[in-house]
């Protein structure tokens, strides 16, 4: 069956919740949007290209701090709401220098920084 965006249930602003996974560990790097245009020229480019909430604007990921994300594979749940971005990354996924936009974490009821800066 050929891929169609327009078969992803986006939400009422147009935008999928996109889950970037490191392809090599499985470590889950972070999480953005995207809209149909972004699906698309992810899978055209092989760079992954989210939608900017705040920018209002599109972005591929690491193009101006070289921590790009090479698209290995794009996958989306049972619903079709939700996308997982296999990548490989380069350098740090996070804007504060980090590999992970998870680094912290709640242990025994306090904030505890699990990933250090690089």
């Amino acid at each position: 069956m050929i891929f169609d965006v327009n078969s992803l249930k986006f939400d009422q602003s147009g935008l999928i919740p996109a889950i970037a996974q490191d392809a090599t560990s499985g470590e889950v790097l972070m999480l953005a949007w995207m809209n149909g245009e972004a699906v698309k020229r992810t899978l055209e480019s092989g760079n992954v290209t989210y939608w900017s909430r705040s920018r209002q604007e599109y972005w591929v990921k690491g193009l101006t701090s070289g921590n790009l994300q090479a698209l290995v594979e794009m996958r989306f749940d049972c619903d079709r709401d939700c996308l997982l971005v296999l990548v490989n990354q380069t350098g740090a996924a996070c804007h504060t220098g980090r590999r992970t936009c998870f680094y912290t974490a709640i242990q025994d009821g306090r904030e505890t920084e699990i990933v250090t800066l690089d």
